[in-house]
């Protein structure tokens, strides 16, 4: 599986590319930045950010776009630009065809270095011995992407056998409210009469 990991932002959006096949072995593919100028209106931004995640996509064919998902935080403007970005990452991977999966921060940062209140510092030292490489990407984002596409590799097999009993359990479930509520209604005594 490749995954294309995307650390959403309008300053910096960050881009990893990783493949792995769902065991503890990953492999490192790419990494990138995309970079917007703070003194351009929204509206350019996000068509910047459009090309330069296409271009990755395009480039680096994935199988699935793993994304973090945005999080509550105190400043509003930086919430809404990472809205933004993130809504541009999967508007892309619909038209691509390819399935998105949002990943919590604390949910990469566990899967990467074993708990969810690691520092960026601690996340890139762990992509960078995982990924085998030489020092850890810079900036922060880069090494950002790459964990999600690390945590998506790690965390798809559970996600898909839960996937698979949800949805036999949901079309079980069907079936045997039914046979329940017919048994209820035969224990009913009929309307009118007394108990």
């Amino acid at each position: 599986m490749r995954v294309l990991g995307v650390d959403p932002g309008l300053t910096r959006c960050g881009l990893g590319v990783v493949e792995g096949s769902g065991g503890r072995t990953v492999r490192f593919v790419a990494v990138d930045v995309v970079r917007t100028p703070a003194d351009l209106d929204i509206a350019r931004r996000l068509l910047l950010l459009e090309q330069g995640i296409e271009a990755a996509i395009v480039e680096h064919r994935p199988d699935v776009v793993a994304v973090e998902r945005v999080f509550s935080q105190h400043n509003v403007r930086t919430v809404m630009g990472t809205a933004q970005a993130s809504g541009v990452v999967a508007l892309l991977a619909a038209r691509a065809g390819l399935p998105v999966a949002f990943h919590t921060p604390s949910e990469v940062k566990a899967a990467v270095t074993g708990t969810g209140r690691a520092e960026k510092a601690q996340v890139g030292t762990m992509v960078t011995r995982l990924l085998r490489l030489d020092a850890p990407p810079r900036p922060a984002d880069a090494a950002d992407a790459l964990a999600l596409a690390i945590c998506h590799i790690w965390r798809a097999p559970v996600q898909q056998r839960l996937n698979r009993l949800q949805q036999a359990h949901a079309r079980h479930t069907p079936a045997r409210t039914a046979a329940a509520a017919a048994v209820d209604a035969a224990r009913r005594p009929p309307k009118g009469t007394a108990r």
